[in-house]
């Protein structure tokens, strides 16, 4: 059986810097299964699920991190994960929430506070601040994969996340 670990890396943006992250794992065995990769600011982040044979590759990859900072300027990190649980598909549905209003503190929190106190799962999240084509003025625009639960109300969660969209000033909209 393979041992699974995660890694998050993260340096100033420059061409190769997935090829320096990823050689290491290259290198000691490693096989990627799910990567996110992308620029934030101007620094490029990396997320990797990967595989080995060998379950104590973490020693090693600790060391390779370290020098991947000295050498590379890259701060890496690597976490080992517990055995492989089976995915659940069924038991909720899948949804889309959609949040775009200006630009301020504790959109993220106040949003996914409630969705944590109404036992919605978070699977994905991705947000920007851009400036709006009329005024320039800083937008903040955000999409979540939710997952709602079988027998939550999407109208209850709708009716919800109206309230939070009312403190905040902001539009938000759950979609499929």
């Amino acid at each position: 059986m393979d041992n699974r670990f995660i890694m998050t890396a993260f340096g100033k943006d420059r061409p190769g810097i997935t090829a320096d992250v990823t050689k290491l794992l290259f290198e000691n065995g490693c096989n990627l299964e799910e990567t996110t990769m992308t620029l934030l600011a101007d620094e490029f982040t990396v997320i990797l699920l990967f595989s080995c044979k060998d379950a104590h590759v973490d020693d090693t990859l600790l060391m390779e991190c370290r020098r991947l900072e000295r050498e590379k300027n890259i701060s890496a990190f690597v976490r080992p994960l517990g055995a492989r649980q089976e995915l659940k598909s069924t038991g909720y549905s899948d949804h889309i929430l959609h949040v775009e209003g200006l630009d301020q503190t504790g959109i993220v929190y106040r949003v996914s506070q409630f969705l944590a106190d109404k036992g919605l799962n978070i699977v994905d999240l991705k947000s920007v601040v851009e400036a709006s084509p009329q005024s320039g003025t800083a937008m903040y625009v955000m999409d979540m994969h939710i997952q709602i639960p079988d027998g939550t109300s999407k109208e209850e969660v709708e009716q919800g996340l109206a309230g939070v969209a009312d403190d905040l000033h902001v539009d938000i909209l759950l979609g499929e």
